[in-house]
């Protein structure tokens, strides 16, 4: 027996000693993980290995079946799914189409405030026909029926009991079905992933994750050189000035297109933004080709618009972007400010990202040389976001935006996402645009959506209820022992399971 004893506790700590873990970084707290509450990137990350859709992307950003083994459009307007066979929560509790009925009627409660359930407004009943099929009804053709379906799924059996969704546990102590469970969430600390050995696909290769809280993208920086992570952003400034070459043994550098912009959004609201000459001149007052230059090198594009380029809301023929400080002094004057009464205002951003802080500086800069004064409002990321974005206390905010695959306008760009726990932070109205999004939205034929948002991309960029920046490069170091990686336009975490770590 003690023999035995001996060797259990051996082969264990052998077991403990041969664990991988793959080593990340996290520069804001997460604060629900939840797929129906994380608007934030933290905990968008999170809740990404913990949860799972009935669909996703493939590295060919071709939408294939996640939860779902397989579907079928019944009717233009009925969409049938066909669940696995065998998926289990991470509680060992069987996953069926209850779950799904039940997420679906979760974000759809009065209790759940969540911008996400505009995606799900044209569904009239969602109905678990069996254990393994679950049919949608929606109350006409919709062309993101399918992709709407990437949202994850909820499990009944712990949520059906909750009486405060907003403010539940499982919140932050999450229960998926994803290839990951979280074991450990400390607030403004780490947080730590175990692989599920039960996942449908198989048991991810790597045995943890390891989020490390660095909110300072410095010390991040750092901890990347002292290969204390796996894989880190870098800047342009930072892979063209910062590297030596022990970095590049150590680590392989993936340039990508970026799939996110960078923008300064007004708060319509105010009565000094409310005048289109306003937002038009400190539009024409920004050199962005300067931005570029000054902060990425050549990793980054000038952003036209609200769109992704390449996809088919993007037109071929792009509206205007120019710089031109001396038509700005005269809209400026026209409003009614100059050297007597200049226009101010202040732009809040967050404190974690020093790319947009070196932004509001040189834009600050650009704008004093028409006469505009503007002050700098730095904020950690929780509070920016409690106390100034989501109550809609600002002036002007410095942030960003990631571009879809299958671009949807309702949700930053129609009158009725401009509500509390919806993404119009800015408060745009424009009812041609909302009946573009609402004729789009309503066909299927996506020759006829995309004619929709290349129309609406033009009167957006018109309205100038943002000043569209930049698009980054996505940059990532990655850890040379890592096989394999397969960098794709969904970015290089597609096919993580099959990652090897030695």
């Amino acid at each position: 027996m003690r023999f035995s004893a001996l060797l259990f506790f051996l082969l264990s700590l052998f077991t403990t000693l041969q664990a991988s873990t793959l080593h990340l970084a996290l520069g804001a707290n997460p604060s629900r993980i939840n797929p129906l509450l994380a608007t934030d990137s933290a905990s968008g990350e999170i809740t990404g290995w913990v949860f799972n859709g009935l669909v996703k992307f493939d590295k060919n950003a071709r939408i294939v079946g996640d939860l779902a083994e397989s579907w079928e459009f019944v009717t233009p307007t009925k969409l049938r799914f066909r669940l696995r066979e065998g998926v289990r929560w991470h509680d060992g509790e069987p996953f069926g189409t209850e779950d799904v009925v039940f997420t679906y009627e979760l974000m759809r409660s009065p209790k759940l405030f969540t911008p996400y359930a505009s995606d799900f407004r044209y569904v009239e009943r969602v109905e678990a026909i069996d254990r393994l099929t679950v049919e949608v009804t929606y109350k006409e053709p919709y062309y993101k029926a399918l992709s709407i379906w990437m949202m994850g799924i909820l499990p009944k059996h712990l949520w059906e009991g909750v009486e405060d969704p907003m403010t539940s546990e499982l919140n932050r102590e999450p229960v998926g079905t994803g290839p990951y469970r979280l074991v450990a969430l400390e607030n403004s600390g780490d947080a730590v992933l175990e692989a599920f050995d039960d996942y449908f696909e198989h048991r991810p290769r790597i045995d943890r994750i390891h989020y490390h809280f660095i909110p300072d993208p410095t010390t991040q920086f750092l901890m990347l050189k002292a290969h204390k992570l796996d894989l880190g952003s870098l800047t342009p400034l930072q892979k063209t000035r910062q590297l030596d070459r022990a970095f590049g043994d150590h680590y392989r550098i993936v340039d990508l297109p970026g799939r996110g912009y960078t923008y300064l959004g007004f708060n319509l609201r105010r009565e000094k933004f409310k005048d289109p000459r306003v937002r038009e001149a400190i539009d024409l007052a920004i050199d962005k080709k300067a931005l570029v230059d000054i902060l990425f090198f050549s990793y980054a594009k000038i952003c036209h618009g609200p769109f992704m380029p390449g996809t088919f809301a993007y037109p071929k023929e792009l509206p205007s972007s120019r710089y031109d400080p001396k038509r700005a002094k005269a809209l400026l004057a026209e409003a009614g400010y100059g050297p007597g009464h200049p226009l101010r205002f202040t732009i809040y951003t967050n404190a974690n990202n020093a790319t947009r802080l070196y932004a509001a500086q040189i834009i600050q800069y650009q704008l004093a040389k028409v006469g505009v004064e503007v002050k700098i409002r730095a904020m950690e990321w929780q509070a920016f976001l409690n106390t100034v974005v989501t109550p809609r206390r600002f002036d002007a905010i410095l942030l960003g935006w990631s571009l879809g695959l299958i671009p949807d306008a309702y949700a930053l760009w129609h009158s009725d996402s401009d509500k509390l726990g919806g993404f119009n932070l800015t408060g745009y109205r424009n009812p041609e645009v909302d009946r573009l999004i609402e004729a789009a939205e309503r066909t299927t034929d996506m020759k006829r959506v995309g004619a929709y948002y290349r129309k609406m991309f033009g009167l957006i960029v018109a309205d100038h209820p943002y000043v569209f920046l930049y698009i980054p490069d996505s940059l990532t170091a990655v850890n040379r022992r890592i096989t394999p990686i397969v960098p794709s336009i969904v970015g290089i975490m597609h096919n993580q399971i099959d990652w090897i770590k030695p």
